[in-house]
């Protein structure tokens, strides 16, 4: 399995999409908040989801996800999925992006690379072990994020 990128650039400005759900019932949302690695011998991509979002419900209900990347043409595109709920709407088409059926899982045919990962751990993250300030920048009125892991089965190119 080969996938040379810079995972700091790839999330941080790039951003990615985190979708989970079937070709018939999925949601994707824009992540910038990730990384890539090693857990438990594995290759891993970790994402962290508010339980607000509506993605998250998907992440909870399905064993596979994607992370998914774009050319920077689809940055637009990417903002509106980041600010937009798919409970009020099909923003996917508004994005004007194709979904692309995977086994157990949905990307994008705009997607310069998919990761087609397997949720091996989840967790919700605990304010008592974040710094002060972290908790005051972004959780004093939401839930925190919850992490997802998931070994990578695929790398779509």
């Amino acid at each position: 399995m080969d996938f040379n990128a810079d995972s700091f650039k790839l999330f941080n400005n790039d951003w990615a999409l985190v979708t989970a759900g079937t070709a018939d019932h999925f949601n994707t949302m824009t992540v910038s908040w990730g990384g890539l690695g090693t857990l438990w011998g594995k290759p891993v991509a970790t994402v962290y989801v508010k339980p607000i979002r509506y993605t998250h419900e998907f992440l909870e209900s399905n064993d596979f996800f994607t992370v998914s990347f774009y050319p920077a043409q689809y940055k637009k595109a990417l903002a509106l999925l980041g600010r937009k709920s798919g409970r009020d709407g099909d923003k996917v088409a508004e994005a004007g992006l194709t979904p692309r059926a995977l086994e157990g899982a949905v990307t994008f045919a705009e997607a310069r690379a998919t990761l087609l990962c397997r949720k091996i751990y989840r967790q919700e993250m605990d304010t008592a072990a974040m710094p002060a300030e972290v908790v005051a920048d972004y959780y004093e009125t939401e839930a925190p994020h919850t992490m997802y892991i998931g070994q990578v089965m695929e790398i779509i190119e």
